[in-house]
């Protein structure tokens, strides 16, 4: 897998270690099927860093498949002497047969390989990035499960600061140990039965300042392009930001924050966050929260019916290595989704083309808002 970064100003440290580590958080978690048995994700920068920091040029980045080696013929770019077996067996729940109809490819492998959750290694990389560069001007992004199947973790009352040490600690990414335990014993019990299970995970970033996004234009406002960017990781099937679907329930009295200010720190507060950070696109200052609902994997050793793309006739559905449950490997990507979402908005209000002119700008920004 190889991707470009484009935009990220030179001078910003950077080391393959910052991206491994996230890669590496990426494969963990109770619940992960055979893939991660295979790869050991390790990232190679191939153009725009010299010497540990970004040159202001793209960054290429390459992550190696090491069980490409087995399908080299399968999946060659040039002509094949003979033609492999077609795999025409969609499976409910994928890209497989909509995506065969839309680009006329009867071999669905041409679709799932593209569609697979693989491709999230690629995002997680930038994502790396991207949260180096909002490191830098105070930003920081964590997540945590705060459900898997029916379990729900207890998450009320926990500063930020320990949500983020205990999703850490947690191969469920999960703050709650007793939940956790649940949650194992939940994702156990489904992997008898042949079935997978779904949940619901936690993004959280602080230190952003008021001002990210805008209210001008529908498609520039913050709180829908990370919607859209956290509904664009597979099999995600809901976003929500701050109270989210619990607001459309409660009296605007009991949703909207109050406005406070802060003399001592000339800084406007607000008691509470039911707002998740955003308010008519733009951030406010608060921690930024969004939640994503992840649906149960698609691919089931119990496989559902389907119908052969070729013959017609009814089958189960192919079988392709799967996980049971990958909420916790889920939110990690939604970290990085979040950062990615975080940095493009950050630099399309502060540009630079150095880190030390873009942090001058950030830096005059918040002086500015101490004055307003």
């Amino acid at each position: 897998m190889t991707a470009i970064v484009e935009g990220i100003p030179a001078g910003l440290p950077l080391l393959v270690e910052d991206v491994n580590g996230e890669l590496a958080r990426r494969q963990r978690g109770y619940g992960r099927g055979g893939r991660m048995k295979i790869e050991t994700d390790t990232v190679v920068f191939a153009g725009g860093v010299r010497g540990g920091e970004t040159l202001g040029s793209p960054i290429a980045m390459s992550i190696e498949n090491r069980d490409h080696a087995n399908w080299l013929e399968r999946m060659s770019a040039a002509p094949m002497a003979t033609t492999p077996e077609p795999l025409t067996r969609p499976r409910p729940g994928h890209a497989d047969l909509a995506g065969g109809q839309k680009y006329d490819r009867h071999d669905l492998r041409d679709v799932l390989e593209r569609a697979s959750a693989r491709e999230t290694a690629a995002r997680t990389a930038v994502g790396s990035v991207c949260r180096k560069l909002l490191g830098a001007v105070g930003i920081d992004i964590f997540a945590h499960v705060v459900a898997i199947g029916g379990v729900s973790a207890r998450t009320a009352g926990i500063p930020l600061d320990e949500l983020r040490a205990r999703a850490r600690a947690s191969d469920l990414c999960c703050v709650d140990a007793e939940a956790e335990a649940k949650m194992k014993e939940a994702i156990h019990a489904a992997s008898h039965a042949g079935d997978t299970l779904g949940g619901v995970f936690e993004v959280v970033a602080t230190g952003a300042p008021p001002g990210l996004g805008s209210h001008v234009q529908w498609d520039r406002k913050l709180d829908g392009r990370l919607a859209q960017a956290l509904v664009s990781i597979h099999a995600i099937k809901a976003a929500e930001i701050g109270d989210g679907w619990l607001a459309a329930t409660l009296r605007g009295s009991q949703v909207h924050d109050p406005i406070q200010y802060d003399a001592g720190a000339r800084s406007f507060t607000r008691p509470s966050n039911h707002a998740g950070g955003l308010e008519g696109g733009i951030t406010n200052g608060q921690p930024i929260v969004c939640r994503a609902a992840m649906k149960p994997i698609a691919t089931l050793k119990k496989a559902l019916p389907s119908v052969d793309v070729g013959t017609k006739e009814a089958f189960d559905a192919a079988h392709e290595r799967s996980d049971i449950c990958a909420v916790a490997a889920a939110s990690v990507v939604g970290e990085a989704m979040v950062a990615i979402t975080l940095a493009d908005a950050l630099l399309e209000k502060f540009a630079g083309d150095s880190l030390r002119e873009l942090t001058r700008n950030v830096t005059t920004y918040r002086e500015q808002l101490r004055a307003y």
